[in-house]
């Protein structure tokens, strides 16, 4: 059990890290109100483990992300990106498919996607990419790799993978309809993938879409069921309800100003990460990704120049 007042103990590993899953190009409306016939959109780097594992850099941990783009100049874009990051490529596949993006309006809610996909999908299980794994603390994965083949198929390996070698699974069910081929009862299989994470981090537009309306204390509980062993269930600037089945604690946001809303669960998930990593507690580290979030929210783009973990403590007073 994960309970909040413990610390996580990894093997000692050369990559804190490993995020698997889409790296892809957001295209942000300029204005608020994108209805608007001239509206412009500006290019960001984007893709919800690609952006994690910016963060965790910035925030002082090591990572790696393994994704496919395609062999055009999007995808340079995001190697050249990654790369600046300081993160090598080299589990980045080049594929003969357009790279995959999403086109988002500015927004100081719940932003709207719209999803353009084809590269994305294409990753494969490459014997370089199993030794990643075996050589990282944490993997991280959301709805997204799973939502087509071949990358789901390369996802259910390496959760096997992970899960014989004790690595800590953190899974982000960000479930959109629209990613999943119709027909396909997405919400099922995201539902029977639950319990093989050992931390998920649902928002509660994300729960509603998989269990429909309820109560945040009726939402964890449904994830608990499913064989969650912590619930970590934001809910904007309502905070977040967070359950390991036997205790329950509420967590208040630290956003005072807001932007943009695009990257924000992803900086929560980069501040938590790089937490545990540090040897903080998980009720602390809970703490610090809301700070982490809130130092984002300040700015538009799902990847801000973060300054290092200790220095978003000070400013929030952590």
């Amino acid at each position: 059990m994960f309970a909040l007042n413990d610390r996580v103990f990894f093997q000692d590993k050369q990559n804190d890290v490993l995020t698997v899953g889409e790296l892809l190009v957001d295209l942000i409306s300029a204005d608020y109100d994108d209805g608007a016939e001239e509206a412009a959109y500006h290019k960001f780097f984007g893709g919800s483990p690609a952006n994690i594992a910016m963060n965790v850099r910035k925030l002082g941990i090591v990572s790696q992300v393994a994704a496919a783009v395609g062999d055009d100049r999007f995808g340079s874009f995001l190697i050249d990106r990654l790369a600046a990051a300081g993160i090598e490529p080299e589990y980045v596949e080049r594929v003969d498919y357009s790279t995959s993006m999403v086109l988002l309006n500015k927004s100081k809610s719940s932003p709207i996607p719209i999803f353009y996909r084809s590269a994305d999908y294409q990753l494969s299980l490459t014997d370089k990419l199993a030794e990643a794994l075996q050589h990282s603390k944490i993997m991280h994965f959301s709805c997204w790799p799973i939502s087509m083949h071949p990358a789901r198929s390369t996802i259910e390996r390496m959760i096997e993978l992970a899960s014989r070698q004790r690595i800590l699974i953190g899974f982000d069910p960000n479930y959109h309809s629209m990613l999943w081929q119709k027909g396909e009862n997405g919400v099922d299989y995201v539902k029977s993938i639950i319990s093989k994470a050992d931390i998920v981090k649902p928002s509660d537009d994300d729960a509603e879409r998989l269990f429909g309306k309820d109560t945040p204390d009726n939402q964890i509980k449904k994830f608990l069921q499913l064989g969650a062993k912590l619930v970590i269930l934001t809910m904007g600037k309502d905070g977040a309800l967070v359950s390991n089945g036997v205790e329950t604690v509420a967590f208040h946001t630290l956003a005072k100003e807001v932007a943009d809303t695009t990257g924000a669960g992803d900086a929560f998930w980069s501040g938590f990460y790089a937490s545990l990593v540090k040897g903080y507690t998980i009720r602390e580290s809970i703490s610090l990704g809301f700070a982490v979030s809130a130092y984002k929210l300040r700015y538009t783009g799902a990847v801000v120049n973060l300054p290092q973990l200790d220095v978003i403590k000070t400013i929030y007073g952590l």
